[in-house]
């Protein structure tokens, strides 16, 4: 049998959006992101288009080790795996490959992050914040569920899937190879 994972990565990065998001919501972690598999080089998320350009949102493909994550040495991160059965990865897949192919469609929702501060969801066609899609991609997938809607969760609801194992909780610039080949370059290295 095949043990098939998705990653969410939570950050903080430290831009001024990181910066006042985790002010007001008294989070550390305020941006989401979800990988299929652990290189962490493609990641995907609503944000920063631009790493330069604080204003230009949208459906994001990001990268651990580029961008906004290495332009600050404070970010941190937290980063989980969850099994997943073959049809919940395929959905999965389905349901960013949607987001992909439409990208230019979609804008970064920065009003839904004043509806998740006061709990009245802001719901605009096209429009998204980090865990509000990641949050309806695993809903749609049947990987997660929820009481809230996703225009309204925050990267803590996500932090508390049930069958989600820790793998790395540290800063971005330590963290530098997939944890599954670190034990491995470790072996090598006693065996040398």
């Amino acid at each position: 049998m095949n043990d098939n994972y998705i990653y969410l990565v939570f950050s903080k990065t430290g831009t001024w959006l990181s910066r006042g998001i985790s002010f007001f919501s008294k989070t550390k972690f305020v941006h989401t992101s979800l990988s299929f598999d652990n290189s962490f080089k493609v990641m995907y998320s609503f944000g920063r288009i631009h790493p330069d350009k604080p204003f230009t949102g949208g459906f994001a493909i990001e990268n651990l080790y580029d961008g906004v994550y290495q332009k600050s040495t404070y970010c941190e991160c937290m980063i989980y795996k969850i099994r997943v059965t073959r049809e919940q990865y395929l959905d999965l897949q389905r349901e960013v490959s949607y987001f992909c192919e439409n990208k230019k469609n979609f804008k970064y929702n920065f009003l839904g992050l004043f509806g998740v501060l006061l709990n009245r969801p802001v719901i605009r066609k096209n429009y998204y914040f980090c865990t509000q899609f990641v949050s309806e991609v695993l809903i749609n997938s049947n990987i997660y569920k929820s009481e809230k809607i996703p225009a309204l969760i925050k990267t803590t609801d996500l932090m508390d899937i049930s069958n989600m194992e820790l793998v790395y909780n540290g800063p971005i610039h330590t963290f530098n190879l997939p944890y599954e080949y670190s034990d491995l370059i470790n072996t090598i290295e006693q065996v040398i």
